[in-house]
């Protein structure tokens, strides 16, 4: 009997240009040829532009002498400090703004986006066209709609407006009572640290009795009063060491006290109120998010509306307000460098006019560059830790 043996043909094997794992290497291979090609193809020709225009290269220009003055100055500076020192003012100015702003329009933003959601039918239509405005009006008008058109139309300051608690505001700025620290001042600080740590742990561990036994515990209150409370005991302590300069009137300005002058007052509050339109939308957008059913629950407990809000819609909706939130923040950070066009000295304009002076355009660019990403990479990660410390844990 014949065998019936089934010949079988082994399949051939594939080509290498038709083996998609083979192709997928060599295209990620020549992707990073050409981008390794066109870094090096700028850098090349960056460096043979600056020596044919006889421009050198490198950073020792930051221990030159800057030779400018800066108007607003949060650390000691003078014509006679160094170009780096010119810089940090510059970045020191940023983050300030940054901060003030940040908390601002946060605060409006929250307040604005509830009231969106009022029933009140005035309180929603005046928060719906704050949101309108400002939303569709491009940054830089805010600007100066506050530098020009607010602040500018302040009175002289021999006619200054008098406000609480000595301060005076005129159209060279707000002035307010300086503080003047003694000796033994540092106690007030060290009861300020401490009474921030006690309140955070009176509140952990009410939070922790909260989750176990269901009982509240006034944390608000007594967090206020820990904060408040030991440094005024350490003030009393120390001796009274803290006095204050309050401003005086004279014929054509005012001496003494603090003054925050109008570049950088149209700058936080443009920022603060422009961002805070956007701000209003994600905390609606995030509220609405939440199942109506919480909101009927918290109802059929007995819990007012503006319990229900505080203590259980909103740590909900925060789930879906906190990544949009991020960044807001880092928008705000961003167009604080449109304060070049008031002359306010933030890293933008202190660095700009380094580079004037200096020629070294590859180098001021580049330090604008990385300090601008270092903050927004900073306020990512912190962001991106209060959303993990917010999230939603299902026992």
């Amino acid at each position: 009997m014949a065998s019936q043996e089934v010949l079988r043909e082994e399949p051939s094997r594939a080509s290498l240009i038709n083996d998609p794992k083979v192709r997928s290497i060599f295209y990620q291979c020549l992707v990073v040829a050409l981008l390794v090609s066109g870094v090096w193809w700028i850098v090349h020709n960056t460096i043979v532009n600056l020596t044919n225009l006889h421009i050198a290269s490198g950073f020792a220009f930051l221990r030159g002498r800057a030779g400018f003055d800066i108007s607003d100055t949060a650390i000691a500076y003078t014509s006679d400090s160094t170009y780096g020192r010119a810089i940090i003012v510059g970045l020191i100015n940023t983050l300030i703004v940054a901060f003030v702003g940040i908390i601002t329009a946060t605060i409006i933003g929250f307040i604005v986006g509830i009231g969106r959601l009022s029933k009140n039918w005035l309180i929603q239509k005046i928060c719906t066209v704050y949101v309108e405005v400002f939303r569709n009006i491009p940054p830089l008008l805010v600007i100066f709609f506050w530098y020009s058109g607010v602040l500018a139309a302040l009175p002289a300051p021999r006619d200054s407006i008098n406000l609480p608690f000595g301060s005076f505001l005129n159209q060279r700025g707000f002035y307010f009572p300086r503080a003047i620290w003694g000796d033994g001042s540092w106690l007030i600080l060290v009861g300020l640290l401490a009474g921030i740590a006690m309140a955070w742990f009176v509140a952990h561990k009410a939070h922790q009795r909260q989750m176990a036994t269901g009982q509240q515990f006034p944390v608000f209150w007594t967090s206020l009063a820990l904060i408040i409370g030991l440094p005024l005991l350490a003030y009393a302590l120390s001796g009274f060491p803290l006095t204050f300069d309050f401003p005086k009137q004279s014929t054509f300005n005012l001496t003494g006290g603090f003054v925050v002058k109008p570049e950088f007052l149209s700058l936080y509050l443009a920022l603060s109120f422009y961002t805070a339109a956007f701000i209003a939308e994600i905390v609606r957008a995030g509220i609405r998010g939440v199942a109506r059913g919480q909101s009927e629950a918290t109802a059929a407990l007995g819990l007012r509306a503006g319990q229900a809000l505080r203590l259980v819609v909103v740590p909900q909706a925060m789930r879906i307000v906190i990544p949009p939130l991020a960044s807001q923040y880092l928008n705000l950070t961003k167009n604080s460098s449109l304060a070049i066009a008031i002359g306010y000295p933030d890293l933008t304009a202190t660095t700009g006019t380094v580079l004037n002076q200096t020629g070294q355009a590859v180098e001021c660019v580049v330090i604008m560059m990385v300090i601008y990403l270092a903050i927004s990479l900073l306020t990512s990660l912190l962001m991106n830790w209060f959303n993990a410390k917010m999230a939603l844990v299902e026992r």
